[in-house]
């Protein structure tokens, strides 16, 4: 065998342990991120348009299983309350025990306890007859301030208008809050249709205890991605590598016989 062959046949041999070992580390990423996502996640179809437009009616979500001790103000979470009708319903957290929420101030915001909340994600369709400041919906288009019992949570939906939520609620025991062992789940991405994640918002941040970090839907997400182009780059490099070889076999067949 001449040197160019016994180069080539190393470098096959080469390229052959490392296309191996691609498709092995690429099924590992890929099997373990959705097994990961199995376990963590859990599918949800929104029954409502409450939470228009941040989540529509019908739309498929992703919801971390977290447990409610772990809850922060401005998470969207799944939780079955038997005074709500004891089906799972999907609403924002914007109080926790202890806080005073209430709305509206002069400038059409939420406030807790006395501090004012931006919320961009607000469904703002018909600003101008809620009369809104500056062409912008009010956070409620009612007044009412709540105390929010320890152990409690205060939830509204992001369309204001139309949302059956804590406002709902207000005459109840805990002024339409329910218990933080009510919640199931927290959001964290539209999975149908493809809308992406949902970010924790910025307004709850300077509050004491802070927003939530962002689940690890994204890296299970780069684990799936990675490991498919692994899989799919390791399993051509046969073929590939089988075609570059017939031809290089055959240029110096036809090299050889000109000879």
């Amino acid at each position: 065998m001449s040197g160019t062959g016994r180069r080539d046949d190393g470098r096959g041999r080469i390229g052959s342990v490392l296309s191996n070992l691609a498709v092995a580390v690429g099924c590992v990423l890929f099997l373990g991120g959705f097994a990961w996502g199995a376990v963590v996640y859990q599918p949800y179809t929104v029954p409502t348009g409450s939470m228009t437009p941040t989540v529509n009616a019908g739309d498929r979500v992703l919801a971390e299983r977290v447990d409610g001790d772990d809850v922060r103000r401005g998470d969207v979470v799944v939780f079955t309350d038997s005074t709500w009708g004891d089906v799972p319903m999907v609403k924002r957290v914007v109080g926790v025990g202890g806080d005073k929420v209430a709305c509206c101030d002069k400038d059409g915001r939420l406030t807790v306890n006395g501090k004012p909340v931006d919320e961009p994600y607000l469904w703002a369709e018909g600003a101008s007859s809620l009369g809104g400041p500056d062409g912008k919906a009010p956070a409620s288009p009612q007044n009412f301030t709540a105390e929010v019992p320890e152990g409690q949570l205060f939830l509204l939906g992001d369309e204001r208008n139309t949302s059956m939520d804590s406002r709902v609620h207000l005459e109840d025991p805990g002024q339409g809050s329910v218990p933080r062992s009510a919640v199931q789940a927290r959001v964290d991405a539209v999975a149908w249709p493809l809308n992406g994640m949902i970010d924790r918002p910025e307004g709850f941040a300077a509050l004491p205890g802070g927003i939530s970090s962002s689940g690890p839907l994204r890296l299970q997400l780069t684990g799936l991605v990675v490991g498919a182009v692994l899989i799919v780059g390791g399993a051509a490099y046969g073929p590939i590598a089988a075609r570059r070889s017939a031809r290089r076999t055959e240029r110096h067949g036809v090299s050889t016989g000109a000879h």
